[in-house]
């Protein structure tokens, strides 16, 4: 005679819901993916070549006191003072024989206002002969703001990476007009016999406009 089939043993209803609570929680539970964010770089864009022998940059600058707001410069991945810094490295080629350059950063500023992040970039050029003495001159200036509804941690510093990406967007198309507009009495050809190089390539920033 067989034997009669033996049925699985269907759970509890209680403990199924339990059971299926239970995932949900660690599913919720369950850490985010880790944020990824490149160093910005620049050396896509056009070489700028300036006639002096040697190029530095004076990134010495320290936020100041604002009266309503507060710096948030420490919570961004890419700290603006690096951006600029490394903007000028790839940027600035010296191709001349005496005297130098100073870039001096004015300004790498992000500030908390209520509800908005705000930034604020600027650099100045000093050209300076053999003696020391100034022979040129530039500066650039740029300033972006961006809205702010989420305040998590992870949600911060994704804004604020994307508001220094942007910023230094601007600060490239400006910093190579006010060189090529001030300073074209020191530029050379990055090529033998070859024309004044283009504008500037604008980056893509994947960012919303100015709020």
């Amino acid at each position: 005679m067989t034997a009669p089939a033996v049925l699985p043993r269907r759970l509890p209803r209680r403990a199924a819901l339990a059971g299926a609570c239970a995932l949900a929680l660690a599913r919720c539970a369950a850490p985010p993916p880790p944020q990824s964010f490149p160093p910005l770089s620049f050396g896509y864009l056009t070489k700028l070549k300036l006639d002096v022998g040697n190029i530095e940059v004076d990134n010495a600058w320290t936020p100041a006191t604002v009266a309503n707001g507060e710096h948030v410069e420490n919570q961004a991945p890419e700290q603006p003072v690096e951006a600029l810094r490394r903007m000028v490295q790839d940027r600035l080629i010296p191709g001349g024989t005496g005297g130098h350059a100073v870039v001096t950063i004015d300004d790498a500023s992000l500030v908390r206002v209520t509800d908005r992040f705000e930034a604020s970039f600027a650099v100045h050029m000093d050209i300076n002969n053999a003696d020391g003495t100034r022979s040129g001159y530039a500066e650039a200036k740029v300033a972006r703001t961006r809205t702010i509804s989420d305040y998590t941690p992870a949600a911060v510093r994704q804004a604020l990476y994307d508001l220094v990406k942007a910023t230094m967007g601007d600060m490239n198309v400006e910093f190579e007009y006010q060189i090529r507009h001030s300073l074209k009495d020191w530029l050379q050809t990055t090529a033998p016999a070859a024309p004044v190089p283009p504008p500037v390539q604008q980056q893509d920033l994947n960012s919303p406009p100015n709020s």
